[in-house]
Parts: C-alpha cells; sequence; structure tokens
C-alpha cells in the first residue's frame, strides 16, 4: 500500500523533497533511487542532477560531472517556485560542486539537510576525490542536520579505522565534534545483525533491523538518506524519521530483485508503517 494520497486530494499541497546527487543509468541508484523513493512516502521529489553516470549493476564505466553554475540552476528554480521541505545530498564528485552546493544550501536557507557522503561504491570505484574531501567535512557538513556514512566514509571522515561499535562510536563524536551536525554511522557491513550508531552531541543511539539475506542491495545507503529525508518533510523529528526511514529500506530489502549481472535494486515496500519502536537509547 502506497503513502501517496495526493491523487484523493488534489486541493493539499504536497511536501517538497529535493534531492542533490548524480544519475545512474542502471536506474538501482542515485537520482533514480531517491525519487522512488520520495515518491511511495507521499512526497513530491525534486531533483538537482550533479553528474551523470554510466554504470550498471557490475560497477560504474564513467562519469560525467556537470559545471557547478548548472547545478547551483537547478538548485535555484526549484527552490525558487516549489519550495523546499527537506534535502538530500548524494554523490558530488569533486571539489567545485562540494562547493557549490554548499553555497546554494546557504543562499537559499536549506534546512532539514540530509547528507549522503558519497565516497566509495560497493564495486570499489571512487566517487570523491581526495581533494574534496575536506570541503565536505568542513563547508557542508557543518550545514547538514543529519549525515549518514558508512563505515569506510566514516573513517575517512574520521581518520580512525571503523570496525566495531566502539570504533562507530569515536567516528560519530569526532565527526559531530568537528561539524556540529548529527551523525549516523551505518553498520550494514558490520558481522551479524546490523548496528548503526546516531550521536547528536548530547547521546549515541543504537537503530537496528533484522539483516535481510539478500544479495540485491545496489541503492540501499542511498534509499535510506532519501527515507530520512521524505520523512523530515513531512514533519517527524530526527530519530523518528531515522527509525522511520530503517523500516522502510527493511521492507524494501525484502521485496529486492535481480535484473542485471551485479547486485539488484531495492523493491517497493508491500506495507509502509514507520516502526519507531526499533529506536533504543543507549
Amino acid at each position: 500500500m502506497r503513502a501517496n494520497r495526493h491523487s484523493k486530494n488534489k486541493s493539499s499541497k504536497p511536501k517538497i523533497a529535493l534531492t542533490i546527487a548524480g544519475s545512474d543509468s542502471g536506474g538501482c541508484a542515485g537520482i533514480q533511487a531517491d525519487l522512488r523513493t520520495f515518491r511511495n512516502l507521499g512526497v513530491h521529489g525534486t531533483c538537482a542532477i550533479t553528474c551523470v553516470t554510466a554504470q550498471n549493476t557490475v560497477g560504474v564505466q564513467d562519469i560525467v560531472f556537470l559545471p557547478p553554475r548548472i547545478v547551483e540552476a537547478q538548485i535555484r528554480s526549484t527552490v525558487a517556485d516549489l519550495g523546499c521541505d527537506a534535502a538530500k545530498t548524494g554523490m558530488l564528485g569533486n571539489q567545485s560542486l562540494v562547493r557549490a552546493v554548499a553555497r546554494a544550501v546557504r543562499q537559499f536557507t536549506i534546512r532539514n539537510l540530509v547528507i549522503d557522503p558519497v565516497m566509495v561504491s560497493t564495486s570499489g570505484a571512487t566517487l570523491l576525490r581526495p581533494e574534496a574531501i575536506h570541503d565536505l567535512r568542513d563547508r557542508l557538513i557543518p550545514l547538514g542536520t543529519l549525515v549518514t556514512p558508512n563505515l569506510w566514509e566514516a573513517e575517512l571522515l574520521s581518520g580512525k579505522s571503523v570496525r566495531t561499535i566502539e570504533a562507530m562510536k569515536a567516528a560519530a563524536a569526532f565527526v559531530f565534534d568537528h561539524s556540529g551536525c548529527p551523525v549516523l554511522v551505518k553498520g550494514g557491513h558490520l558481522s551479524g545483525r546490523p548496528v548503526d550508531i546516531f550521536y547528536d552531541g548530547a547521546s549515541f543511539s543504537r537503530f537496528s533491523t533484522p539483516r535481510v539475506h539478500t544479495g540485491h542491495t545496489h541503492g540501499s545507503g542511498c534509499t535510506l538518506a532519501a527515507a530520512i529525508t521524505a520523512f523530515l518533510a513531512r514533519g517527524m523529528a530526527l530519530q523518528d524519521a531515522i527509525a522511520g526511514a530503517k523500516d522502510y529500506v527493511h521492507r524494501a530489502l525484502k521485496n529486492a530483485y535481480p535484473v542485471g549481472e551485479g547486485p539488484g535494486p531495492l523493491g517497493d515496500p508491500e506495507e509502509l508503517r514507520p516502526d519507531i519502536t526499533s529506536r533504543r537509547e543507549e
């Protein structure tokens, strides 16, 4: 059952969620996954495309980055007309684009910003140039409502090895202390039950759902960040938005499907019900 109710009440204005990310020609991740998630969760999705990738389920073969002025123009165009209740960033790729997006976020006072620091693909492709990491950490992340690094991204942002729950906490605290932005370190690549660690400068929380045993997880990080963004656009508090997004991804993974030779994308959940009981304070 879809969360979208726009057709039943045409007079109501939908909430607007903006994704600033790259295009995935395989349709599994990036802008394509974000807009699908926004639609499923009942918000209208807008986009600013940062790059065009030639990619499929087995890897990224080529990337063309758009000029920063075009990315800023896309943000300006959508926000000026449609507004923006929440936004997320995905693949930015290089230093110029990181700086351009940070300028636009400040200029248009974009709130409820979820930053997915896309740095390395699951297949091993480098998606953020090394010289851009400093600007991501010091210019963009301080503007965010939440940053969602996986284990490898947490290592790049913190300069620390992240392979245990305690190391995830240390990395989250490091990133928060240097940016003031709440952090969700994703632990899906840990063995056992996947645990994500959240830190907001005051306390740590754990978010966990049962592991879904599937090889088709392409775009799961994009989908999680997009779902958090959609719930923030709908007015949820941050930790409830994370819990609802975790539930959404868990259900979507149950319907993941193969489309090529490599990992396929998440499917659409059959039932959309935010499970805020998945949050546990520590």
